[in-house]
């Protein structure tokens, strides 16, 4: 749907209302002393002050706009629909640089994400510390974009937060009404960090009704199998293990072929602020009588 422009705050332009009746009876007065010739000091005097008078009240409209607010508004709307709500948790420790492992594996998540026409997704990350990243949404687009930057390292390059991380990412569903809630985990390592027990993040995902699907990337002595299947068990989800690229790709397609739940209908409007130029050429005009003067010295 395309944007229209508009004002956030129209009310504001009452102030110019406000600025003429001071114009006209705020005027301040001072004593004169009147000799000959002062007529034409008058006139002379006149003229400036009509320019200057133009320059504070052009000022002043611009001033008064980017107060209003301008933007323009895009409604979105997502079509009521079958789909997902779904949590990316992606390990982002130094391990997975090994091989281009989280390379490849951004790669076929970038894929996944595309490919989710009427999903919500969110994306937490761990390493040292886990993180949201992207809390669920149906902007596509900016999880996109955040994916992109994500690299080995962002969240450090020593430990593993495995179980933060989960625990992290169940939170995102405190809200949520969708029917079935899925997260899907995906890691080549061990958690290290001790920041939160396994029980404590796998009762919670059990509390907000979530399947984990767990993923052990890499060999079977690089991650804990007994764990992640631990997780998805107990979680009502499934534990897969890939050990390449085509075993990877064919996990995510399995994934893609679950049952798939109701999503509402959901309306939400886009805003893009403008109030910045205005208020740049509020700016351009107060200070264009100072380097006036300036350049006539």
């Amino acid at each position: 749907m395309m944007g229209h422009f508009t004002f956030e705050y129209p009310a504001a332009f009452l102030l110019l209302l406000l600025y003429a009746i001071c114009a006209k009876w705020c005027k301040a007065r001072y004593e004169s002393v009147i000799f000959p010739g002062s007529g034409y000091l008058a006139r002379a005097a006149s003229r400036r002050s009509t320019r200057q008078r133009l320059i504070r009240f052009g000022a002043f409209v611009l001033l008064v706009t980017a107060l209003a607010s301008p933007v323009v508004k895009e409604e979105v709307v997502v079509q009521h629909d079958k789909g997902y709500e779904i949590s990316l948790i992606l390990d982002a420790s130094g391990s997975m640089a090994q091989n281009n492992k989280f390379g490849i594996v951004k790669e076929i998540v970038t894929q996944f994400v595309k490919e989710r026409k009427h999903d919500k997704l969110g994306l937490t990350i761990f390493a040292d510390f886990a993180y949201v990243a992207v809390p669920l949404t149906y902007d596509k687009a900016s999880l996109l974009r955040l994916l992109e930057k994500v690299e080995v390292g962002i969240a450090g390059t020593q430990r593993t937060a495995l179980y933060e991380a989960l625990f992290m990412s169940t939170k995102l569903f405190k809200d949520s009404h969708a029917k079935h809630k899925i997260a899907i985990l995906l890691t080549d390592g061990m958690d290290n960090a001790g920041t939160v027990p396994l029980e404590v993040a796998i009762n919670t995902a059990k509390k907000y009704g979530i399947k984990i699907y767990t993923i052990g990337i890499g060999a079977r002595g690089d991650y804990n199998p007994y764990v992640l299947e631990k997780i998805a068990k107990e979680t009502g989800g499934k534990f897969f293990e890939a050990d390449s690229v085509t075993k990877l790709k064919e996990v995510y397609k399995a994934i893609d072929r679950l049952e798939k739940s109701e999503i509402e209908r959901n309306r939400y409007v886009k805003k893009d602020y403008f109030f910045m130029w205005p208020l740049g050429g509020a700016l351009l005009l107060t200070l264009f009588p100072i380097v006036w003067k300036r350049r006539r010295r």
